[in-house]
């Protein structure tokens, strides 16, 4: 199976070195965000997903946009089977989704329709819950609203923090990718639609979001700074 690997941030690195170490997936390049400065010294630096494509000699794209003609075009010659994507940073406009014909299939952090949006991990922790998940679903034009393919239940650690969960995250989706490029191909898996009535949405963080409210439980502060951990952080103000 020819797949091009579209991911940015260090949630997809485990699913590109899975599916490279298996003999049936040929990853035939890797489209990642530019590279952009970083730090207080703001210097320029790749993305972990550039760091490992290029540890495995891959070509590595990095289009400013992937809406461009040129990102399609490039799409259009590489004929993937299937477009694996994975918090890769931009929206994927409808004229690209019929190019691979597998579709583009997206590991999700939730159990979809649960925690659609950019920061599913977070929010289930500051909501309190104890159990989360992986999702493999195929991309349609709207957000996190396409066919599911599978999931894979995750517990949530009662000390458990946004990053430490995305690590366990990460590791237990690769396998699941690749469960689901198998039964792809095979035609073993059947794509079931969402209920978008049990939708529920994990926006993007703002610095404002890390603002602790004293007059919440305490149980629920925890689970903020839990949650918002390691950014925008868990913060107050004294005296204004």
């Amino acid at each position: 199976m020819r797949i091009v690997f579209c991911g940015t941030p260090s949630f997809a690195v485990p699913t590109l070195q899975h599916l490279l170490a298996e003999s049936e997936f040929e990853v035939i390049c890797v489209i990642t965000q530019p590279d952009r400065p970083r730090g207080r010294g703001q210097e320029i630096s790749f993305s972990p997903v550039k760091e490992a494509a290029l540890a495995a000699n891959l070509t590595v794209h990095q289009p400013e946009k992937i809406r461009s003609p040129e990102a399609e075009t490039l799409l259009q010659k590489l004929a993937p089977d299937c477009v694996v994507i994975i918090a890769y940073g931009q929206i994927i406009p409808a004229r690209l989704l019929p190019v691979p014909k597998l579709g583009w299939i997206n590991l999700h952090a939730s159990l979809l329709p649960k925690y659609r949006g950019a920061a599913p991990i977070n929010w289930a922790i500051v909501n309190g819950d104890t159990r989360t998940g992986v999702t493999t679903m195929r991309i349609d034009a709207g957000m996190d609203t396409g066919e599911t393919l599978l999931q894979r239940e995750i517990e949530i650690g009662a000390k458990e923090t946004a990053p430490e969960l995305a690590a366990r995250m990460s590791e237990s989706g690769a396998p699941l990718m690749a469960e689901t490029l198998r039964g792809l191909a095979a035609g073993t898996i059947s794509p079931k639609p969402q209920n978008h009535a049990e939708a529920s949405y994990a926006p993007m963080l703002k610095k404002e979001d890390g603002r602790i409210d004293w007059k919440r439980p305490s149980i629920e502060i925890y689970n903020h700074m839990r949650g918002f951990a390691p950014w925008p952080g868990a913060y107050t103000s004294f005296r204004g």
